[in-house]
């Protein structure tokens, strides 16, 4: 389970999984500056727009590729160690605490728009793509985004969310 009891505690069943050295160590030498164990950026990491309580993560890596997903995945992996993805913290739902602690990766960096098709009506983005960045991109071909969940949400999330916002449905 993945959820915190209340808005204040963890659940007492709940442990934090102990993120080794040797982890921490793997993430530096593959990433080098782009993985941070500073405290600031790990308070930043740890926390969304929800009222939840939880400790940050032990690291963050500022992923720019789905290799560098992938590489940060394995290791995680190689270790038992929780990865929490992160685009840009605007959820209410929690999803991005480190509750079980565990390693959370910054997916902001990954903004590509990759190709527009609008004779199918598809554009393939990165996760990190946000709405208004997917609607300036595609306005020569007259397609567009209408989901406007409140903040400027990235798609990663707000399909990890399922979210969709007031403006879901248009009706003119």
């Amino acid at each position: 389970m993945n959820a915190p009891a209340s808005p204040h505690s963890l659940m007492p069943q709940l442990s934090l999984r102990e993120v080794p050295q040797a982890l921490i160590d793997a993430l530096q030498t593959r990433f080098g500056a782009r993985c941070s164990t500073g405290q600031a950026v790990r308070e930043q990491h740890g926390r969304d727009e929800s009222a939840l309580v939880a400790p940050p993560p032990a690291a963050v890596v500022f992923a720019e590729s789905t290799a560098d997903v992938a590489a940060a995945v394995a290791l995680a992996a190689q270790y038992r160690v929780p990865v929490i993805p992160f685009g840009v913290g605007s959820s209410l739902e929690g999803h991005l605490l480190a509750v079980q602690g565990g390693i959370s990766i910054h997916l902001e960096r990954m903004n590509q728009i990759v190709p527009t098709h609008p004779e199918d009506l598809t554009v393939t983005v990165q996760s990190g793509v946000t709405r208004k960045q997917l609607n300036v991109a595609p306005k020569s071909s007259s397609l567009f985004f209408p989901i406007g969940p409140g903040a400027d949400a990235s798609l990663g999330g707000m399909c990890a969310t399922r979210a969709s916002g007031t403006k879901a449905l248009q009706i003119n």
